[in-house]
């Protein structure tokens, strides 16, 4: 691209024109995303916290939760500006940005998931081995590959879409900027760049895909092996929660990524933005923190100590 992109602006849609409405998905949008970092950054408090937290099972969790924080920090803020200040546009480098970091953050999202599943799946399925397989070591280098293979893709993505000529129209179909809106204003013909760098990208997520589910292929039949009843319901207990969060993930970025561009966003368009930029970082500290016993007992012994603290300081300074 010429350099003097450098310096433009696009337009993004609002979810209405009106600027009463713009005022109250602002204030809206300001609540949401008030809830879903303070919640992701509990969690990761907790499990650093907290002596009982340090498995291999909650150390995913903390990078999940701090993945979450930072993939609604991406979009959130700027739609709450520009709903607040009724100006809906961005800079160049912020929707560079913008497009680097989401498909960086929920690329290495779906990595960490499925090296969650292969948790699980040890801890049912070789619960003898489990101390000797998922070491510190092994977990470690799990995460750090996930960041680098989401950094990998967010590079990718990024350069192939802004590799391509933008001409006519800057009005992006979106309340942020992502690749399909990017793709809908380019004027070129071929996207070579962009098109090997989607069959990647495919192709790996189909594979942590994949393998998540024969994880829990194998899981499942474990369980329905186990004579205890109670031995079933406290594994299923440990993999509902991912379940949910892994089928909430997939399901929503899958559709927000494969439904066609429309040329003007209808109210549909807009929900299933939001379910899949919003939904997954807001729903996923609530369903493990409702549904994780250790959590919540961490959790409480945490505002123990510190309402027995508050207490006995504010009774010192009376004496």
């Amino acid at each position: 691209m010429a350099n003097h992109t450098v310096g433009m602006e696009f337009y993004l849609t609002p979810f209405s024109e009106a600027h009463e409405l713009q005022l109250a998905y602002g204030f809206l949008f300001l609540l949401i995303y008030l809830v879903a970092p303070v919640g992701n950054l509990l969690i990761i408090v907790l499990v650093t916290v907290d002596q009982c937290l340090h498995t291999p099972m909650y150390f995913f969790l903390k990078n999940l939760s701090l993945l979450d924080a930072c993939l609604v920090s991406v979009t959130v803020p700027n739609f709450i500006v520009s709903s607040l200040c009724h100006r809906s546009t961005i800079s160049f480098p912020g929707c560079v940005s913008q497009v680097l970091l989401v498909i960086q953050f929920a690329g290495t999202e779906l990595f960490v998931l499925t090296a969650m599943s292969y948790d699980r799946y040890v801890a049912i399925c070789h619960p003898l081995h489990y101390d000797v397989i998922m070491n510190r070591g092994l977990c470690v280098r799990m995460v750090a590959v996930s960041w680098f293979l989401g950094g990998i893709f967010g590079v990718l993505y990024s350069a192939g879409t802004f590799s391509l000529s933008l001409c006519g129209s800057r009005k992006l179909p979106q309340f942020f900027c992502d690749v399909p809106s990017l793709l809908k204003i380019s004027c070129s013909k071929s996207h070579v760049t962009i098109d090997v760098t989607v069959v990647i990208g495919v192709t790996f997520g189909l594979s942590c895909v994949l393998s998540i589910g024969f994880s829990y292929v194998y899981i499942f039949k474990t369980v329905t092996r186990m004579p205890s009843s109670q031995g079933r319901s406290r594994a299923f207990s440990t993999c509902t929660p991912h379940l949910i969060v892994v089928t909430t993930f997939i399901v929503t970025g899958v559709t927000a990524y494969l439904k066609p561009v429309p040329e003007s966003p209808h109210p549909v368009d807009f929900l299933v933005s939001v379910l899949y930029s919003v939904m997954p970082p807001s729903l996923n500290p609530v369903i493990y923190s409702l549904r994780n016993k250790d959590v919540k007992v961490s959790l409480w012994k945490i505002l123990w100590k510190l309402c027995h603290k508050y207490y006995w300081g504010n009774k010192k300074t009376s004496l």
